[in-house]
């Protein structure tokens, strides 16, 4: 038999099947058993996961699982909703199951546990509608580029140690996260912005901007406590201390308590613009896009997330 949804399209990281506790066969037995039909199809390169969800309801898929870390779902939304339209295709399914270091967006939903227990979240009809943040800024050509995220963009510092740490190479593991946070401090200074969001702007040397539809980021760090997926409002804060003021905070992001520091200000808002005397990095659900200046804009329940 076939979940509601039909036949389900297992898009996954090659990494998820691999080593002794692999999550695509872990996955793939658990549906069988449940007997949920399911086809995999292993991505080859960056960008592949969005060419594969893109294909897949081109041809009439309505229910696509993204398998990897935050990189493959971030890829994954990108194909299976129309970035200038903002819209998916009717009566479609997304499904996500964490496998890699970095899986952030599956926390704020409960969903960071074991594949044979998320099978079960993929059986049956229940589904959760979710906003999906779109920003335009610079690509790195100097042209304006679109980009749809799930989870969390930000702009300045954070955008900074992403890039260092995907320069480093993936067998460190964690350890890039260190090198590249070291790196950052040492190399970023707050840099005079405008951020500009419903009701208000802000014009003065920042070090970060968040930008969040989901909870968390950073490996399990409650950056957002207050982001609601749903609400069509992202959580946006402006950081105003220095680079090591951030790092200093780690602690507090573990649990969300940074919000009441006096160095960081935070509102709801549907749309963020983001100018600034020099370009900021922006990462979002751990991909550097480009860099100022930048518009976000969100897209009311443009995803049925499968729980």
């Amino acid at each position: 038999m076939s979940s509601p949804f039909g036949p389900m399209l297992l898009i996954a990281n090659p990494q998820a099947g691999r080593g002794r506790d692999a999550v695509l066969r872990r996955l793939g037995e658990a549906l069988t058993a449940r007997g949920l039909v399911h086809d995999i199809a292993v991505t080859r390169g960056p960008g592949h996961a969005t060419v594969l969800a893109r294909d897949a309801v081109a041809d009439g898929r309505r229910f696509v699982v993204a398998v990897g870390g935050d990189g493959t779902i971030h890829e994954v939304v990108n194909g299976l909703v129309d970035i200038e339209s903002g819209t998916a295709p009717e009566a479609l399914a997304f499904g996500a199951v964490p496998a890699g270091s970095g899986s952030d967006f599956v926390r704020t939903f409960g969903l960071d546990r074991a594949p044979e227990k998320l099978a079960r979240h993929l059986d049956g009809e229940t589904l959760y509608p979710i906003d999906v943040g779109r920003v335009r800024l610079l690509g790195d050509d100097g042209r304006e580029a679109v980009h749809l995220f799930a989870n969390i963009a930000e702009a300045g510092y954070g955008g900074v140690v992403t890039q260092k740490a995907n320069g480093y190479p993936r067998w460190l593991g964690k350890a890039r996260y260190l090198l590249a946070i070291v790196g950052a401090i040492r190399s970023f200074d707050l840099v005079q912005a405008q951020v500009t969001i419903d009701h208000t702007e802000v014009d003065e040397p920042i070090s970060n901007v968040i930008v969040a539809n989901g909870q968390f980021f950073g490996g399990n760090l409650k950056v957002a406590p207050r982001a609601i997926p749903d609400d069509g409002t992202f959580n946006v804060q402006v950081w105003r201390g220095s680079a090591k003021d951030v790092f200093l905070k780690t602690n507090k992001l573990r649990t969300g308590e940074h919000l009441s520091d006096a160095d960081v200000r935070e509102w709801q808002s549907s749309t963020v613009r983001i100018e600034a005397a020099h370009p900021l990095v922006i990462e979002a659900d751990g991909e550097v896009l480009g860099t100022t200046p930048a518009t976000f804009d969100l897209l009311p329940k443009a995803l049925n997330l499968k729980i």
